[in-house]
């Protein structure tokens, strides 16, 4: 199967564990396209569910599709968070935030009782890292928050359009792309390091926040980690 179509089938098979009556968070990517398209299929259906979005992408197809937004900033908490990954270990640590909506999510899925992860095998790795780490950062002095990251040994770079203007997140921040040439030993101190610079809002680093974890193999075979 391609890689398309195992998205697909991973999304799919994540919304019909919805049940009626669930407030669920949208995650944001490729997979969760799918995810989303299939909710709206099924809401259409008969499903009753209420949805908050983590991006203005996932906001837009969901409203497009008729769900029933609501206002994040009235809630403390949701049945469920649905979203991809860019890598994730044995220990359920993520790196995410290929689509610079990682801090959202993140808020998102500390809210949820739980948060499952979609993704295809390829995201499955023993140590993370050997890919962008993206960081979000303020646009106030933000050239003195990249001067810090640097000199805590960090090399990176703004993340940009394809127009090549600065890319800015939902948020109205800026993403500094972190490149780690080697795995990461330790990434929960690389974490830590990072948060406690001036001007860093959040790293794409995530723990302690997936529970159950839909894998779509290449074979066509999904499996559902606990």
């Amino acid at each position: 199967m391609s890689r398309e179509e195992i998205k697909k089938k991973v999304g799919y098979k994540a919304a019909e564990l919805i049940e009626n009556n669930m407030l669920v968070g949208l995650g944001t990517g490729s997979t969760a396209f799918y995810f989303i398209e299939r909710l709206i299929q099924r809401f259409h259906q008969g499903l009753k569910i209420e949805i908050v979005a983590s991006s203005q992408q996932s906001f837009t197809q969901a409203k497009q599709g008729g769900l029933h937004l609501l206002d994040i900033d009235k809630l403390c908490s949701l049945d469920l968070t649905v979203d991809g990954a860019d890598q994730i270990d044995s220990q359920k640590r993520m790196i995410k935030g290929a689509g610079g909506a990682h801090v959202r999510e993140k808020i998102m899925a500390s809210m949820s009782r739980e948060m499952l992860v979609i993704i295809d095998e390829s995201k499955i790795v023993k140590e993370l890292g050997k890919i962008k780490l993206p960081v979000e950062i303020l646009p106030f002095a933000a050239r003195a928050t990249i001067h810090h990251i640097e000199q805590a040994g960090y090399k990176g770079l703004l993340r940009t359009n394809a127009d090549q203007s600065l890319y800015i997140t939902d948020n109205q921040n800026y993403l500094f792309d972190i490149y780690f040439p080697t795995f990461i030993a330790f990434p929960e101190q690389e974490h830590q390091k990072l948060i406690q610079i001036p001007g860093v809002i959040d790293t794409g680093f995530f723990f302690n926040l997936a529970k159950r974890v839909i894998i779509g193999f290449f074979d066509g075979q999904i499996v559902i980690k606990q």
